[in-house]
């Protein structure tokens, strides 16, 4: 079955070129558009995408709000890529926070666009670029410290979450560990409990606010 996508940008030119460039792909199918994020409920009720590529900045209803409102009301919400101009912009960041699940910027290339949308789909976060790291390490706060503590990672769990803070697959943490990639996965179910994160883009935010990964 192909990774079924939902664009959301006000821009009618940008969501064409991801268009383009998506249904290029034998196994990605674009099922719909729409250009501002008070319209995504509906689509996304109707069409039940696998992803959202999400704009950040529109006239109604902003990117940062949609996200929470789909993850809020969805039953199996699809993943959230945020899909943005400026990669510094404190707006990605708080859509990040609120649940998005990656980050693309809109002048990626066409290989790194479809990327993101396969990585996304399959559920393991995107590296985020060195400005939103330190955007995270920006907003930390002694409340993130001590829920760190108090998660209380053993060794091998918190080799995993620094991995995963920069953007390791569960293959590649499996490669860089030497053990096999279920045994990561039960890891990474591990930190996500014990951060009481949603995913993984959750525990990897927690993980820069609160100092355990620093920014580099």
């Amino acid at each position: 079955m192909p990774v079924t996508v939902l664009l959301v940008d006000d821009e009618p030119l940008v969501r064409a070129g991801l268009r383009a460039v998506l249904e290029a792909q034998d196994d990605i199918e674009v099922v719909g558009e729409a250009a501002d994020g008070a319209a995504v409920i509906p689509l996304v009720s109707r069409l039940r995408p696998d992803v959202v590529a999400m704009d950040v900045r529109m006239p109604l209803m902003d990117g940062i709000e949609a996200t929470r409102v789909v993850l809020r009301t969805v039953v199996n919400p699809p993943k959230i890529l945020v899909v943005t101009t400026f990669e510094n912009d404190e707006y990605v960041y708080e859509a990040l926070r609120a649940g998005a699940d990656g980050f693309l910027l809109k002048r990626a290339r066409p290989a790194e666009i479809v990327h993101a949308v396969r990585l996304v789909a399959k559920g393991e976060s995107l590296l985020f670029p060195a400005a939103v790291r330190q955007l995270a390490a920006n907003y930390g706060t002694s409340k993130a410290r001590d829920a760190m503590e108090r998660a209380a990672l053993t060794d091998r769990e918190a080799a995993v979450l620094r991995l995963m803070a920069r953007g390791r697959s569960n293959a590649e943490i499996a490669a860089e560990l030497v053990v096999g990639v279920e045994t990561v996965k039960t890891h990474v179910s591990a930190v996500l409990a014990k951060l009481g994160a949603r995913d993984r883009t959750q525990a990897v935010i927690a993980a820069y606010e609160s100092g355990f990964v620093a920014p580099r």
